[in-house]
């Protein structure tokens, strides 16, 4: 199967899109499980670890003030704005995502729901207020006057990898309002996505004539769990990946190649049909 199989499908509507990184390698984003990422010994950050040791959150926000800049000037990819053109003429009625980079906002997403947060916020553990990320680099920028705060390799959290020497020494600043620890607004592993958000991605997959699974392998359950609901349902499921995906069987068919130039290649001919 190619793009022009997926057009027609396209073309019909009542397309929901449940995305994952894939789409965001092709914008710099980098990923846990593409062989680049493999390469590299890190442990991705557990959730219940975060909360209860003050040194794993020292560690992830030295490394994540390095890495913010780049991570924040990432642009959305071909995935993003074929998706955005999509939903924009009413044929794409909802994206649900596994990405936290707000990518398919800045392309002009409009109804997303994010499964895992976004790392644009900043909530804190203990009474729950959230921050916008920028306003919290500045926070730690003031604290640490003399680190690193520049262009860095990226790495899957959003943060850069540094010695353990400089995390040492780095300040992590405390909740304004109540002096409690904060964390990334996002799902790390073994965190629960939570119930209301879970619950919203269900009503946008059960009103759909197609779910278009992009750039994931769903290897995690978080996000295999639609696909299975949309198999249940009988929900006809399109799967634009490289790689194996799991559920892939389930599939009416698959288009092994990049999503960024698949899903542009579907929007640039839906729009040459409508200017023609």
């Amino acid at each position: 199967m190619d793009a022009q199989a997926l057009r027609a499908i396209v073309e019909e509507g009542g397309v929901v899109a449940l995305t994952g990184a894939g789409v965001s390698t092709e914008s710099g984003i980098p990923d846990y499980r593409s062989p680049e990422s493999a390469a590299r010994v890190r442990r991705p950050i557990h959730g219940p670890d975060f909360a209860r040791s003050e040194a794993l959150r020292r560690r992830y926000w030295a490394r994540a003030m390095a890495g913010w800049e780049r991570f924040r000037k990432a642009a959305p990819g071909d995935a993003h704005t074929a998706l955005a053109h999509l939903e924009a003429h009413g044929l794409l009625t909802a994206l649900v995502t596994q990405n936290v980079d707000r990518l398919h906002h800045a392309a002009g997403s409009k109804r997303v729901v994010e499964l895992h947060g976004a790392l644009a916020e900043v909530v804190c553990l203990g009474c729950g207020n959230v921050i916008a990320r920028d306003a919290f680099q500045a926070r730690m920028r003031e604290a640490n006057p003399a680190w690193i705060d520049g262009p860095m390799p990226m790495a899957p959290d959003g943060d850069a990898d540094l010695p353990d020497e400089l995390v040492g020494r780095f300040s992590v600043p405390p909740c304004e309002a109540c002096g409690g620890a904060l964390k990334p607004n996002v799902v790390f592993f073994g965190d629960s996505v939570p119930r209301s958000v879970v619950d919203e991605a269900f009503a946008r997959v059960d009103e759909a004539r197609t779910l278009l699974v992009a750039g994931t392998s769903l290897a995690v359950f978080s996000g295999y769990r639609f696909l299975r609901r949309a198999a249940e349902k009988g929900i006809r499921i399109v799967i634009v990946n490289r790689g194996p995906v799991r559920g892939e069987e389930h599939a009416a068919f698959k288009i092994e190649s990049s999503t960024g130039a698949t899903l542009r290649a579907v929007a640039d001919a839906l729009r040459a049909s409508r200017n023609a």
